[in-house]
């Protein structure tokens, strides 16, 4: 959520036949960067942050990230 581009995210596990599961990221960009901006950009982002194996995947954009009655990702 450190790129400026980015309004919220959320790092889950999916299954995956190797590994058992790995991350994806779902995020939510801000307003005015809607459709502009691209997987790869978050990825040369986190690159240099996060081991490599710690990396997401993939990456989903969405409009909202579903909320508990407490504010919390759910």
């Amino acid at each position: 959520m450190a790129h400026p581009k980015v309004l919220e995210a959320a790092v889950i596990a999916v299954p995956h036949p190797k590994w058992q599961e790995r991350p994806l990221a779902v995020v939510v960009p801000r307003p005015e960067f809607k459709g502009v901006i691209a997987k790869e950009e978050l990825l040369e982002f986190l690159r240099p942050r996060f081991a490599k194996w710690w990396l997401p995947d993939d990456i989903v954009f969405v409009e909202a990230i579903p909320k508990t009655s407490v504010g919390k990702f759910d």
